[in-house]
C-alpha cells in the first residue's frame, strides 16, 4: 500500500506525466483526485485517470510516476461503471498543460451520478462540494440520468430504480 496524496502529489503526478509523455493527448482526473485538487479534502487514497486521446508514452509515465511518486494510480472514470454523458468531454473542466498533455477534471455531472451510485458517505460529501461550488445543478443532475437510463440495461451491476431513487434522494438533500 502506497501512502496517501495530496493535492502536491496530483500536481507532481500530472507534471511527470507531461514530461515523460512523447506526444500530445488529455488525461481526465476523476474522484478524490479532482477533489484534492479542489480543496474539497486534504488527501485522496489514488489517483483515477481517464486517458483520451491517449499520449504516446502516458503509461509508461505513469509506472514511473507511481514508483517515483509512491502513489496508487488507478485507470477508472465514471465511464466505466455506468453510461457516458453526451458531451461530458466539452464540460470536463481544464486544469493545466504540461508538455504536451491537456489535464482535466472529468465532466462533473458524471462525476456526480457515479458517487450518487455508489452512496458511499465521502461520496455524498464529495457531491455536496460540487453543489456548494456550482459545479452542479439538481435539475441537471435529474435530466442527465433521464438521457442514461435506457442505457442502464448494458451496465448488469446496475439497478436502473435503484440509481433513480438514490438520484432523487440526492437532489431532494440539494434543495
Amino acid at each position: 500500500m502506497r501512502t496517501l496524496t495530496d493535492a502536491a502529489g496530483v500536481l507532481a503526478f500530472m507534471k511527470r506525466i507531461g514530461q515523460g509523455s512523447r506526444g500530445p493527448g488529455r488525461v481526465y482526473l476523476v474522484g478524490g483526485s479532482s477533489a484534492v485538487l479542489m480543496g474539497w479534502r486534504a488527501t485522496t487514497i489514488d489517483i483515477d485517470v481517464k486517458l483520451d486521446p491517449e499520449p504516446e508514452g502516458a503509461f509508461e509515465a505513469i509506472a514511473e510516476a507511481k514508483e517515483v511518486l509512491n502513489l496508487n494510480v488507478e485507470t477508472a472514470s465514471p465511464d466505466d461503471f455506468m453510461p457516458a454523458l453526451p458531451g461530458w468531454r466539452d464540460r470536463s473542466r481544464f486544469i493545466e498543460r504540461y508538455g504536451e498533455v491537456d489535464f482535466f477534471h472529468y465532466d462533473f455531472c458524471a462525476q456526480a451520478l457515479a458517487k450518487i451510485e455508489r452512496g458511499l458517505e465521502q461520496d455524498r460529501a464529495d457531491v455536496e462540494m460540487m453543489r456548494r461550488d456550482g459545479l452542479i445543478e439538481p435539475d441537471q443532475l435529474r435530466e442527465w440520468f433521464a438521457r442514461i437510463e435506457p442505457e442502464l440495461l448494458r451496465y448488469p451491476a446496475l439497478d436502473a430504480a435503484t440509481f433513480r431513487a438514490a438520484v432523487d434522494a440526492a437532489v431532494a438533500r440539494m434543495r
